[in-house]
């Protein structure tokens, strides 16, 4: 069994530490992907389920800020559980980092877990002491403390107490960049049925044409394309420049609305 992480604290200590903890606790190994935000999250989320196709996994995500709106959280967003044919997910969902899965209608709801409610009941089947316990509830590293310990349970057990949350209460994806891979080219969340004009599409970089192939663009030419990224039928568009790097000569960043 596959396990992935996508996760913002993603510097060598904190990544290493959570791939050994989660792979110490489930017993597989683990890959790691790195982001900068919930966004970038969201698609990157997408990617790695298509990636599982049918085989079975496990994918944990957390982009919790407890600075500015994320202060209304006692100790960070909560997190939410969902299972995809036979891949568990689970994810901060504040925020974007699941307005992908909302959009695309992966899932139609969200098990919302309360914290001090799992750890207690991991004490009262004698998973962890205590001690360990209060230590989870107050950690500044969640990743690390209880992400991995949540999904070894829900491996096993398929469920736990928890509030099931419709999904149109997650945030809406904006129609942005989720991601600029090592090439310059653009991943946004847009998809090719949303195109207005078959042909090109009016940006806040200019009007941008559309080809359904990379290879058929033009030498130097700012284009739309459908790209690899998504999931199933659903293709992401992505900006790219044949030849060159759509984020540098458009100044285009990730989470940059287009």
């Amino acid at each position: 069994m596959n396990i992935t992480i996508i996760n913002d604290c993603r510097d060598a200590n904190a990544a290493g530490r959570q791939i050994t903890r989660v792979s110490t606790l489930i017993g597989n190994s683990a890959s790691f992907v790195g982001v900068s935000s919930d966004l970038e999250a969201a698609g990157n989320l997408i990617d790695v389920l298509d990636a599982y196709e049918n085989s079975p996994g496990v994918i944990l995500v957390n982009v919790a800020p407890r600075n500015g709106k994320a202060k209304k959280w006692k100790n960070g967003t909560p997190f939410g559980y969902f299972w995809h044919k036979e891949v568990l997910v689970v994810s901060s969902i504040d925020g974007l980092t699941l307005s992908l899965v909302k959009k695309i209608g992966l899932v139609d709801s969200v098990h919302v877990l309360d914290i001090p409610k799992v750890i207690e009941q991991f004490i009262s089947e004698r998973l962890i002491s205590p001690e360990v316990g209060e230590y989870i509830i107050n950690t500044q590293f969640r990743s690390y403390d209880f992400l991995p310990r949540i999904a070894a349970y829900l491996l096993e057990n398929r469920y736990i107490q928890s509030d099931k949350m419709k999904i149109e209460y997650i945030a809406d994806a904006p129609n942005a960049i989720w991601w600029v891979d090592n090439f310059g080219n653009c991943k946004t969340t847009l998809f090719t049925d949303e195109i207005i004009q078959p042909d090109h599409v009016n940006t806040k970089f200019g009007k941008i044409s559309y080809f359904e192939w990379l290879k058929d663009v033009p030498d130097k030419t700012t284009a739309l394309i459908t790209g690899s990224s998504g999931i199933g039928d659903k293709r992401f568009l992505e900006i790219v420049v044949q030849g060159g790097s759509a984020s540098k000569i458009l100044n285009a960043r990730s989470a940059d609305e287009i």
